[in-house]
């Protein structure tokens, strides 16, 4: 069979298909989103009548191979990644990830897997490794037949408020004044926040809690971690209803990475471990009723954290975690690229103060460093903005991990100094790159993690972040006027 063919017939799949059916039927649904995910982190997909949900879950729904890469037009002109000459991708939803909009009740959700279409004479059927959802999925599956390990993931997903003109257009400024974790601010943006607490609780988040950032209109919202597939599916998830949000109260919910100089920009730090055993617990969240399938409102939970220190230093993690550790900072440089995709990513690392995680080094609680140990039994990867992608950074980190564990790698002593104390004292630390063009030679130098984004999706990212970086360098910008329009006579 192939790949698709292997993917409709899984086991238990059947009985989830009829699942969805009841609850399209209990919940009066009408009409279905079926979504997967681009290389910028953007949802893409389809929307098709309930009535033809059946159909759709075995023979799927065609769109065009492009749409991976936004249906974008490099500065050429060039069609990214595909042609208009290229096939159809065939989109297969995944039932278990099926739930109602909360906004419009007679709305369903659910993510898709892609493959190359039937009729391709290569490959036909096979997985669309441009598909990064359905790569992280199996790299995620690889790597725990390897090692018996589970990578959980929790985020922190900062974004920014902002206000706009009557005509859509941001004002340029965030609706609330640049305090942190001031709760009167926090509270000014309180019909915000609850809206948006409402309406994760109905699609699967476990809300947990949040603060005032000390940017305009910053905002920070987390939930329960778990495994690193669904935990991506859950912060795509939260990016849609915060869209949703701000079309609700005349707002930007905005995620790029720095839109204003001279205050924090928004980070997502990731955190993260690995666990051996462990199950799902469904409906964690305590619904009556259900509006979804059931492993939507399911978290992963008890095992063996292998992070956990297994001497009497409780600053140290375990083996793995340690040798983890050592995978990753191998591996920086060409990371930074995935967790800092944009041009403006850079602006965070170079507008810095003692919060950008500027420098390849790690310690405990040391914030100035671009990897810490956060807790016991956790570390959290820094380099990472509210612009990434998670579907490739999750298997980007995977596969840091795998050689540090595959090659009992060392990490280096932690450090407990102030990074910038450290240096003024002698230390020789490396700094991350500080650019998009710099990280994205990094990356092409680094064969583990261009391995994270295999055949076409390297290709499709590649191109399209190198086209990103080309089109900023020969742009002229108000800086190019305000710098050089009167420099001489």
């Amino acid at each position: 069979m192939t790949d698709l063919e292997k993917h409709v017939n899984q086991p238990g799949r059947a009985k989830l298909v009829k699942n969805v059916r009841e609850k399209i039927n209990e919940l009066g649904i009408t009409y279905i989103y079926y979504q997967f995910i681009s290389v910028t982190g953007r949802v893409v997909g389809k929307g098709i009548p309930a009535d033809h949900w059946e159909r759709t879950a075995e023979k799927g729904f065609q769109l065009v191979y492009g749409a991976t890469a936004n249906l974008f037009l490099d500065r050429h002109n060039n069609y990214i990644g595909y042609g208009p000459e290229a096939m159809e991708l065939v989109g297969i939803p995944d039932p278990e990830t099926f739930c109602q909009l909360p906004w419009d009740k007679r709305v369903g959700r659910v993510f898709v897997t892609c493959f190359r279409n039937r009729e391709e004479r290569k490959n036909p059927g096979g997985h669309l490794t441009s598909d990064c959802r359905g790569n992280l999925r199996i790299f995620m599956n690889e790597f725990q037949k390897k090692h018996g390990l589970e990578l959980r993931v929790g985020t922190e997903p900062e974004m920014m408020w902002l206000t706009k003109n009557e005509d859509g257009t941001p004002t340029g400024k965030g609706f609330s004044k640049p305090f942190c974790y001031h709760i009167d601010q926090f509270e000014s943006l309180r019909p915000v926040f609850m809206k948006v607490i409402e309406y994760a609780k109905a699609m699967g988040l476990d809300m947990i809690q949040g603060d005032h950032e000390d940017a305009p209109g910053q905002l920070e919202l987390n939930w329960t971690y778990d495994n690193v597939l669904r935990n991506a599916d859950r912060l795509s998830t939260y990016r849609q209803i915060c869209a949703q949000v701000a079309r609700e109260h005349g707002l930007i919910a905005c995620f790029m990475t720095k839109p204003f100089m001279g205050v924090s920009a928004s980070g997502c730090h990731t955190n993260m471990s690995l666990w051996k055993g462990g199950k799902i617990k469904t409906n964690k969240l305590g619904h009556k009723s259900l509006p979804g399938v059931e492993e939507v409102f399911g978290y992963v939970e008890g095992g063996t954290n292998t992070f956990m220190p297994d001497t009497k230093d409780m600053q140290l993690p375990g083996k793995i975690g340690l040798q983890s550790i050592a995978g990753i900072m191998k591996h920086l440089p060409a990371l930074t690229a995935i967790g800092s995709s944009t041009v403006n990513s850079y602006r965070r690392l170079w507008d810095q103060g003692f919060w950008a995680p500027v420098y390849a080094d790690w310690g405990y609680q040391n914030r100035t460093c671009g990897l810490r140990v956060s807790a016991p039994g956790r570390f959290e990867y820094r380099s990472v903005d509210s612009m990434h992608n998670p579907y490739l950074l999750g298997a980007a980190l995977l596969k840091a991990c795998d050689h540090g564990i595959s090659d009992k790698m060392k990490p280096a002593d932690p450090e407990s100094r102030n990074i910038y104390e450290a240096q003024k004292a002698g230390k020789d630390v490396k700094k991350l790159p500080l650019s998009l063009g710099e990280a994205l030679e990094r990356l092409s130098e680094d064969d583990v993690i261009k391995s994270a984004m295999p055949d076409e999706m390297y290709k499709v990212f590649n191109w399209y972040k190198n086209d990103e970086w080309e089109r900023f360098l020969g742009a002229t910008t108000q800086w190019d006027l305000d710098t050089y329009l009167d420099c001489l006579p």
